[in-house]
């Protein structure tokens, strides 16, 4: 169905090509999953596909791309429309109507197709991707997740015999993300059609694919093959192939299920905790009929998570090796972003033995926009110090009770406040110095022609000293000239440069809207790294998210969020672990014992255990089976 012979593709101004000598074929009713660490070419093979590789992009494209027997180079992506439909990483750029159902028949309306037709597959789409709620709301009023979902929906709608998905599930919550990898199956198993699907979380993706596609480096030619194999030597995995790695597992297991039948041994070898796992409080349970309490007090000053920080990563060559010391490490990022008061609850102005003041507290929050209640009966308090992740299905409420920490948004009613101030009514030069947001889309924060002219602006607008954010960029940037024009730069980059012109007003609060959107392992790695510098400052930082491996790697505390109200609120290990939705992969195949990550179990199977400690799903059958990763006959076992 896909045909790529000898292709490489250079554009305008670039040394090397950003794709080369991609001969493959990609066959028809199958799902292919594209994979590399960020910056190897994926959004170049796939613009390939659909014909923007040159016409749209320019650049030279070498060699030939054929779909359904049609050239790509003499076939511009209008007359491809028909057979070929693409969905990108940003789904805004991607609508041409105003309203859900409008966008879903906008497709079908350029083919020509007959009005009855075009009225059945609109209703099969709503109710395939479950928007049929949605259907007559404008697309400006969805959340990010929602507007992913109807991107999805316009190009399913014509059906087309080829699907080319960028990050297709990267703004979705867990369960909206099964739903729409369910349609894609379902497509591709009883419709035959072709998908070819690019994504950095694979945890959701790779047990789905009958094929990967892997790009292991800038420049290296193109690797087709099976799940198992190409997941062995992949520089990017999901963490169930990560603890298949380091247990030892041959084959590598691709699903929760194949890893949890055979995680018996590696229990056995595991402590029943992590080490150094506090007991902590029983999260709040909210149920539909249940009370709401009053403002809880103020939490003590956490201690950092239990679970070690990872080493820091950066990708080289398609690997993530350890980082070298060119890269400034967090401790210059502590030193740069250290404020010149002290943090309450941190230094001399915290109560001796007492609770610290909180950076924000939020009491009986309701938000209502228009008819509908969007935030009801919010209570909240976040500590100095501390990581909360909020979680939730999309359109939950997570974004809008950002927007009203940081003041962009007015509760109806309730209280909001930040280090004493109510957002919405400071002024945005004082607001700046208590809190920041990245949102959702980091560009939306880049204005400039350049990244010296953000810093500038950034300096100006915090009233900073000149070379202060510039100073943030080099920190998180080390590599990136002050001519780079932001729209230049990768998904990665552009949100290190938003978070470092937060950052330079030195925020007391941090807010991150879906923080590792388009980020890889290696990224998402130097992502934590970072943030957990910012929280041994003291600086208190609150994320939405739908990456649960984020969260069980980084975040104190997890709120979840439903219909607007806090259903669950409490220390990570406890409320992802009782969360199908939301638990990390490593929790789902080793529960019932208390283990979130890779990083986790690594650290235990690499310290010596004390003589007697019982250890977690301990088997007296299971005490004679050979180790996860030994050999057998080095051991002078027998197979069986």
């Amino acid at each position: 169905m896909i045909r790529f012979e000898q292709v490489s593709v250079t554009y305008d101004g670039a040394a090397q090509p950003t794709l080369r000598d991609a001969d493959l074929v990609i066959p028809e009713g199958e799902l292919t999953l594209l994979v590399g660490p960020s910056g190897v070419g994926k959004s170049t093979l796939l613009g390939a596909v659909c014909g923007l590789v040159p016409h749209f992009t320019g650049g030279t494209l070498r060699g030939r791309v054929t779909v359904a027997g049609r050239d790509t180079r003499t076939h511009k992506p209008r007359e491809l429309a028909d057979v070929v439909g693409t969905v990108g990483q940003d789904p805004l750029a991607h609508f041409v109507t105003d309203v859900v159902e409008d966008e879903l028949a906008y497709g079908m309306e350029s083919l020509g197709l007959a009005p009855a037709v075009m009225r059945r597959r609109v209703e099969e789409t709503l109710d395939l991707l479950g928007l049929n709620e949605l259907r007559d709301r404008p697309i400006s009023t969805l959340s990010g997740g929602q507007q992913q979902r109807v991107a999805i929906g316009s190009v399913l709608t014509p059906h087309p015999k080829v699907l080319v998905l960028d990050e297709p599930t990267s703004a979705l919550d867990p369960a909206a993300a099964e739903e729409v990898l369910a349609v894609l199956q379902r497509l591709v198993h009883d419709l035959g059609t072709t998908v070819l699907l690019a994504e950095h979380r694979l945890e959701r993706v790779v047990q789905y694919a009958d094929q990967v596609l892997l790009l292991p480096s800038p420049g290296a030619a193109p690797v087709l093959g099976s799940p198992s194999s190409i997941m062995a030597v992949s520089p990017v995995h999901p963490p169930v192939v990560a603890l298949g790695r380091l247990a030892g597992w041959s084959p590598l297991p691709l699903s929760v299920r194949d890893a949890r039948r055979r995680s018996a041994p590696l229990l056995s070898r595991l402590p029943l905790a992590p080490s150094g796992a506090a007991s902590q409080p029983a999260f709040q349970a909210r149920g539909a009929g249940g009370s709401t309490p009053a403002a809880p007090s103020p939490r003590p000053a956490p201690a950092p998570p239990h679970h070690p920080a990872p080493p820091a990563l950066e990708a080289r060559g398609g690997e993530e090796v350890p980082r070298s010391g060119r890269r400034p490490g967090p401790g210059r990022l502590a030193r740069l972003l250290r404020r010149s008061e002290p943090t309450p609850g941190t230094g001399s102005s915290g109560s001796s033995g007492g609770a610290p003041e909180p950076v924000a507290q939020v009491t009986a929050l309701s938000l209502r926009r228009g008819r509908a209640e969007v935030l009801h009966g919010i209570d909240l308090s976040v500590a100095p110090g501390e990581t909360i992740a909020l979680m939730g299905r999309n359109g939950a409420g997570k974004s809008t009770l950002l927007a009203t920490l940081i003041g962009t948004l007015a509760p109806t009613t309730g209280t909001v406040t930040v280090r004493g101030r109510t957002p919405h009514r400071t002024a945005p030069q004082e607001m700046v110095r208590r809190a920041g947001l990245v949102p959702q889309e980091p560009r939306d924060l880049l204005y400039a022609d350049t990244v010296a002219a953000e810093c500038s602006a950034a300096d100006s607008d915090a009233g900073a000293a000149p070379g202060t954010c510039r100073d943030l960029v080099s920190a998180l940037l080390p590599d990136v000239p002050d001519d780079t024009h932001p729209r230049d730069l990768s998904e990665g980059q552009r949100l290190a440069l938003a978070l470092a012109l937060v950052l330079t007003g030195r925020p007391a609060l941090l807010l991150l809207d879906e923080p590792t959107r388009g980020l890889d392992y290696a990224a998402k790695a130097r992502l934590i790294e970072i943030l957990r510098a910012l929280a041994a400052d003291g600086h208190a930082i609150v994320l939405a998210t739908h990456d649960v491996e984020l969260a069980a790697e980084l975040a104190h505390r997890v709120v979840i969020l439903a219909g607007g109200e806090i259903v669950a609120d409490g220390p990570t290990a406890e409320v992802v672990v009782s969360s199908p939705a939301f638990a990390p992969q490593v929790a789902k195949i080793l529960a019932p014992a208390p283990w979130l990550t890779v990083t986790q179990v690594a650290k235990a199977l690499a310290e010596p255990q004390a003589e007697g400690e019982p250890r977690a799903g301990a088997d007296p059958q299971a005490e004679g089976e050979p180790r996860a990763g030994a050999d057998p006959q080095a051991e002078g076992e027998a197979t069986r």
